[in-house]
C-alpha cells in the first residue's frame, strides 16, 4: 500500500504510514484544534481581562473581619427574592463576595451573581452572568472551547475526539520532525526558522520548528484537556499515577439526623461552620460554600490557599446541627494520583506557575491555533508542486501522406 502525499523517497514503510496519519488526520480535524486553540488562547487571561474592566469587583482592604456567609445570602436575596442561592465565595482582603444564583428562566439556564462587600454587607451590584438580555464575552469563548458553540452534547464529544486527535499529531509530528541524520545542516533545519527565505521555507519552518519548540507544552495541555473529555482518561492517568488504584467516588459526608434536636437555633449552620473553618485554617485567600443545605448533609466549606490559582486547596466539612468537623481533605497531604486530578485545572491554563505560566499558556496555544493552517499550507504548496511537475503526453500526430 501506498501512502500518497507526506512521504520523503526513501522512508521506510513506518514512516510513510506516520506521514500519512499525520497529513489526513491533520486535515481532518485541523478546524477543531484552529478554535479550541484560540479560544483557549483568549481564556487564559479571562480572569486579568476582568479584574481591569470590572474594578467594582474589589473593595478597600480594611482591618474589621468580614461579616459571616448568612449575612451575605441576606443582602443578595433582596435582590433575586425567587431564587435560591446556588454558592457562595469570599475572595482575598480586597476581593468582593459574590453569592451565586443558578436558575431555569423560559426554559433555559440563567445564572446572576450578586456582589457585596465582605466587610459591610453592602450592595455592589447584582450581574447577570448567562441567560435572556446577557452577552458575557467570556462565556461565549469558553462555549467554543467545549463545544465548538453546538450544544454541548453534541460539541463535547467532538472537541474530545478532536483533542485526542491533536496528541496523536503531537507525536507523529515529533517523529516527522526528527531528523535522520544529525548533521549541522539538519539541525538547522530542524532548530531555526530561515527567516529570509521565500515564504514556503518560512511557512515551513514555523510548522516545523514552532512545532517542536511547543511539544511538551502542548501534550500537557492536550492530555490534561482530555482528562475532562474521556472518563476511560482520567481513570487511566489516575490508575497509573495512584500505581495501580481506582478513583473512588465522592461521597459527600453526612450529618447525624439524631442529633438535630442539640442544633443551636441562634446561628445558622453555614455559620457556624465559617467561624469554625476561620479557626482551623490560618491561611485563606478565597472560599466557596453552597449555601442550602438539605436535611442530611453536612456543611462543605471550600478554602483556597493561593490568590489566584485553585490546586492548593483545602475541603472541610462540619456536622449541621452539632458544628463538629466531620472530614477534611487538604492537597498538602494528598496523594500524587488526587494532587495531579486537583492540578489538572490550573496546569491546563497555566495558573499553577503564576503570571508566567499564563503567558507561556497564552503563546503555546497560539502556537497550537497556527499549527493547522501552516501545516494545510506545506501539504497545498507540495500539492501545487506536484501538479507541475507531472509530464505532459504530447500526442503522436499521423502524417497523412
Amino acid at each position: 500500500m501506498k501512502y500518497k502525499g507526506a512521504s520523503k523517497k526513501g522512508a521506510s514503510k513506518l514512516r510513510q504510514f506516520n506521514d500519512w496519519l499525520h497529513l489526513w488526520l491533520g486535515l481532518i480535524s485541523g478546524i477543531i484544534v484552529f478554535i479550541v486553540s484560540i479560544t483557549g488562547c483568549i481564556y487564559v487571561f479571562q480572569q486579568d481581562i476582568k479584574d481591569a474592566l470590572e474594578p467594582w469587583r474589589f473593595v478597600k482592604a480594611q482591618d474589621n473581619a468580614f461579616v459571616p456567609p448568612s449575612y451575605l445570602v441576606d443582602t443578595a436575596q433582596k435582590y433575586m427574592p425567587n431564587v435560591k442561592p446556588t454558592g457562595l465565595t469570599y475572595g482575598n482582603a480586597e476581593g468582593a463576595a459574590a453569592v451565586g444564583f443558578n436558575y431555569k428562566e423560559n426554559g433555559k439556564r440563567a445564572f446572576n451573581a450578586v456582589f457585596i462587600n465582605p466587610y459591610t454587607g453592602e450592595f455592589i451590584r447584582n450581574q447577570k452572568m448567562v441567560g435572556e438580555g446577557s452577552f458575557n464575552f467570556f462565556r461565549f469563548i469558553i462555549d467554543g472551547h467545549r463545544a465548538l458553540w453546538l450544544p454541548y452534547e453534541i460539541g463535547r464529544p467532538i472537541v474530545g475526539v478532536g483533542t485526542l486527535i491533536f496528541v496523536v499529531l503531537l507525536i507523529t509530528g515529533l517523529i516527522m520532525w526528527w531528523p535522520k541524520k544529525w548533521t549541522k545542516a539538519n539541525q538547522d533545519r530542524s532548530f531555526k526558522i530561515k527567516w529570509k527565505a521565500s515564504f514556503k521555507r518560512v511557512n515551513y519552518d514555523l510548522h516545523n520548528v514552532l512545532g517542536f519548540y511547543n511539544l511538551i507544552f502542548a501534550l500537557i495541555i492536550g492530555l490534561t484537556g482530555l482528562v475532562w473529555s474521556f472518563q476511560w482518561f482520567e481513570s487511566s492517568v489516575y490508575f497509573l499515577a495512584s500505581g495501580g488504584q481506582s478513583k473512588a467516588l465522592h461521597e459527600h459526608p453526612h450529618s447525624d439526623v439524631t442529633k438535630e434536636a442539640l442544633a443551636d437555633s441562634t446561628i445558622s449552620p453555614i455559620d457556624a461552620a465559617w467561624y469554625k473553618t476561620l479557626e482551623l485554617d490560618d491561611n485563606i485567600q478565597g472560599m466557596f460554600m453552597h449555601p442550602t443545605v438539605k436535611d442530611d448533609e453536612a456543611v462543605e466549606m471550600l478554602v483556597y490557599h493561593d490568590h489566584g490559582s485553585f490546586y492548593n486547596q483545602s475541603e472541610y466539612f462540619f456536622d449541621q446541627y452539632t458544628h463538629e468537623l466531620i472530614e477534611s481533605e487538604h492537597f498538602t497531604e494528598a496523594g500524587l494520583a488526587d494532587q495531579l486530578s486537583m492540578l489538572n485545572y490550573d496546569m491546563h491554563i497555566g495558573v499553577v506557575w503564576g503570571m508566567p505560566g499564563k503567558i507561556l499558556a497564552f503563546l503555546v496555544s497560539l502556537v497550537c491555533a497556527s499549527l493547522p493552517i501552516t501545516g494545510f499550507l506545506v501539504w497545498w504548496n507540495k500539492k501545487k508542486k506536484s501538479k507541475k511537475k507531472k509530464p505532459k503526453i504530447k500526442k503522436k500526430l499521423e502524417v497523412v501522406s
